[in-house]
């Protein structure tokens, strides 16, 4: 089978990391991509919630939003936007959420807002939408991010999601719950060391070098005692990646 590419590796890692019968709540784009190869692989009984209120969604091609119809005819249940927040989410319901940004920081603070100041900024993104609640509040947070220096920045322009503030006890300071386990992209895994709740390298892709992963990086990074290689896609995790994205393309066509 042909070699896996960067975004299906980074899609397969984030996929493995989904434990059946767990309660995800999921964003839009990769993290539906990896939550669903999850459902389609080893996790058939993994929960999937949208936003826009979809309990149990099992869709058979990826949403283009969360409110596309698969969504919603593929549910368990479907309910309202506030229910899926306040008993849900608030209600320590949600093992996993499940967020991309376009920036994250050392500290697993994610910004989906601004790139430059906020007052004036350079590039205006699409906002926060429920990714802040689910950040405070999931059990545990997955990142997903293309890696480069300009997506893992020192410093985030704009913290819409907050993952370990300013590091250390801050995020418990403030209230929070959970918090990033682990960010994955396309060079590797990151995941915050214990006590400083730094990001530091866990896993490298193959082929990637120590090297090429700091290059990518806006921060001098630190890895861990033990950074081991990520383990190659399987023929089954490959085929229903891709059979699932193209069903999704050929649907779209349509």
């Amino acid at each position: 089978m042909k070699e896996a590419t960067p975004t299906e590796m980074m899609t397969i890692v984030a996929a493995r990391r989904l434990k059946n019968r767990a309660t995800c709540f999921v964003g839009i784009g990769i993290p539906s991509m990896a939550s669903n190869l999850a459902r389609l692989t080893h996790a058939p009984e993994i929960v999937l919630i949208y936003e826009s209120g979809t309990v149990g969604a099992k869709p058979t091609i990826l949403p283009l939003s969360i409110g596309d119809g698969e969504l919603a005819e593929t549910a368990d249940a479907v309910v309202s936007t506030p229910e899926i927040f306040a008993y849900w989410l608030q209600g320590g319901r949600v093992d996993i959420g499940f967020l991309g940004a376009a920036q994250v920081d050392r500290f697993a603070n994610l910004n989906s807002t601004v790139i430059g100041d906020y007052a004036s900024p350079k590039v205006r993104l699409p906002g926060a939408g429920g990714a802040p609640e689910i950040a405070a509040l999931a059990k545990e947070t997955l990142v997903i991010i293309k890696h480069s220096s300009r997506s893992l920045v020192d410093r985030v322009d704009f913290i819409t999601s907050a993952g370990y503030l300013d590091g250390g006890d801050a995020r418990q300071k403030a209230g929070l719950r959970g918090g990033p386990s682990a960010v994955i992209t396309d060079l590797g895994v990151l995941v915050p060391e214990e006590g400083a709740n730094e990001l530091v390298v866990e896993q490298l892709h193959p082929g990637v070098s120590r090297e090429r992963i700091q290059e990518a990086t806006g921060w001098e990074l630190r890895f861990s005692d033990t950074v081991s290689e990520t383990e190659e896609p399987t023929d089954s995790e490959l085929s229903v990646l891709r059979n699932l994205i193209a069903r999704t393309e050929s649907a779209r066509a349509r």
